[in-house]
């Protein structure tokens, strides 16, 4: 079982002897222009992919199944909409399966609660994507538990600390949990991602499990950087067993 961090929240993650690929962003760097409300004008992605456009397309070939956990850009772009296989195995949250449909994917995986696929579990997560009125023009997002080979892997997706994401995790009790950090703000509003405060929170919560944070140094309204969001951990005491994932990365479990 090992996680692959591509960009942002784009992941492969390998388990049960399938490459499930998660949120793709994969558009060239500036492909989806500035995002409203950030008080800049920085081209988004920040970044472009950890390798070439051949290599991603070699990389496609291998995916089993994506899961998408919500429709933001950052998340489910035009180019995987463009690159994606129409008859690839796409695993969603109920409420977004339709639209996901619109854009001519023919093998919808829709979860409500729960499934089994291919020996998986697969069991979908409730999300605060943000506070107040940020919050609810978010949207509804929602995460994932994978569970194979007697692990869990939870994918929080976008979401900040709360007291939904501990009964998840006392529900499910992940062995890997993977957090969107970066604590994303608009202009207006508190951060609607975890901040590096929301990410060691976590870690007390579960301190048997491992956490991955992704998320970072991708799109322009992210307000927490690699090192900043490292020195946290550090000074709390939580290197060993939580992990700030590169570009690139492979992270073994």
């Amino acid at each position: 079982m090992k996680l692959e961090l591509w960009r942002n929240a784009t992941l492969v993650l390998q388990i049960g002897g399938k490459n499930i690929l998660i949120d793709p962003m994969l558009g060239e760097k500036g492909s989806l222009g500035p995002f409203p409300m950030t008080g800049n004008e920085l081209l988004n992605p920040l970044v472009d992919l950890p390798f070439s456009e051949d290599e991603l397309k070699n990389k496609l070939s291998e995916i089993d199944a994506v899961a998408v956990t919500h429709l933001h850009p950052d998340h489910w772009d035009g180019k995987a909409i463009e690159l994606l296989d129409k008859n690839i195995p796409v695993i969603c949250p109920e409420v977004i399966a339709e639209q996901i449909s619109q854009s001519g994917f023919r093998n919808i995986i829709s979860v409500k609660n729960n499934i089994t696929w291919e020996n998986i579990s697969i069991s979908t997560t409730e999300g605060r994507h943000g506070t107040g009125e940020i919050g609810e023009k978010m949207g509804t997002v929602n995460g994932f538990v994978f569970k194979a080979e007697n692990q869990a892997v939870y994918i929080v997706g976008d979401s900040i600390w709360y007291e939904g994401i501990a009964a998840e995790i006392d529900r499910h009790k992940p062995e890997h949990i993977i957090v969107a950090g970066g604590a994303a703000t608009f202009v207006v509003g508190d951060p609607i991602i975890m901040t590096s405060e929301d990410i060691i929170r976590v870690c007390k919560h579960a301190p048997d499990a491992s956490v991955l944070v992704t998320h970072l140094e991708a799109v322009s309204h992210c307000k927490e950087d690699r090192a900043f969001i490292q020195d946290k951990i550090d000074k709390s005491g939580w290197q060993d067993r939580c992990f700030v994932l590169q570009d690139g990365e492979i992270h073994s479990f």
